[in-house]
């Protein structure tokens, strides 16, 4: 395990990220997070995905120090494998949710942006796409699900401040869907699911391709190119020096 665990009961499946205290997102856990979602997708017994973090994060977003040490090309190999995941998630043919049970910060954000809902638990965390407050780029594939989300105004507030949102302001903006308290979270997370488990899943896959599939021709149209810029801005020397001061607690 890399720090991805997963539970099957009724139909629905939980994928779990549990990695440290704030599930950050490293090169081995985007592998596993992607070869877990492909078997489920491909699991009969399966009809609802769920994404959910352990502890008081759903994710940090990407594990900083640890890419400090990778090369130029190292570091684009993994922002190729985690875009790979999610353009994947994006598109997943079969329902997925975001149980955003704590802080959902930068990359953690881009996952659950990739979902077709988010349900956040009520005060206890914050949002964000947060990027540009350590002077990072985003990319297209970020860029183009937070604007299916919450439209092209908000987006451009979203990224250009780096704001942290409550989930009552998330909410507000249509970044999330549904605000439960952290002791209802999870039983509202299957009762979301639940009314999909009868749902015809060929279906459902061809109206969410029909829906999504505009969006994700235009994240791949530009995926590339907005990789080399974001590797080239955080390799300068300014967003370098802002990135060595990044610490996460194991």
């Amino acid at each position: 395990m890399h720090g991805v665990s997963m539970i099957k009961e009724n139909g629905i499946a939980t994928l779990i990220l549990s990695r440290g205290k704030v599930n950050a997102l490293n090169e081995a856990l985007v592998e596993q997070l992607h070869t877990d979602l492909m078997k489920l997708e491909k699991d009969e017994t399966i009809s609802v995905i769920l994404l959910k973090g352990e502890g008081k994060f759903f994710s940090f977003g990407f594990d900083v120090p640890e890419f400090l040490v990778y090369s130029r090309d190292e570091f684009t190999r993994f922002l190729r494998k985690f875009t790979d995941l999610y353009h994947h998630l994006f598109l997943c043919p079969k329902p997925t949710i975001a149980v955003i049970n704590g802080h959902a910060i930068a990359g953690g954000c881009m996952l659950a942006t990739a979902c077709d809902h988010r349900l956040m638990v009520a005060r206890k965390a914050k949002i964000s796409l947060n990027e540009i407050s350590f002077g990072a780029s985003v990319t297209s594939g970020a860029v183009e699900m937070l604007k299916y989300c919450v439209g092209q105004q908000d987006a451009q507030k979203i990224l250009f401040s780096g704001g942290m949102y409550s989930a009552e302001e998330a909410h507000e903006m249509g970044l999330i869907d549904r605000i439960a308290e952290d002791s209802e979270l999870m039983e509202v997370s299957k009762a979301m699911a639940q009314d999909y488990i009868d749902t015809d899943l060929v279906a459902f896959a061809s109206i969410k391709r029909l829906i999504k599939g505009p969006v994700a021709k235009r994240m791949q149209q530009r995926e590339a190119d907005s990789i080399k810029e974001f590797v080239d801005i955080w390799y300068s020397e300014s967003t370098w020096k802002n990135l060595q001061s990044i610490l996460i607690h194991a």
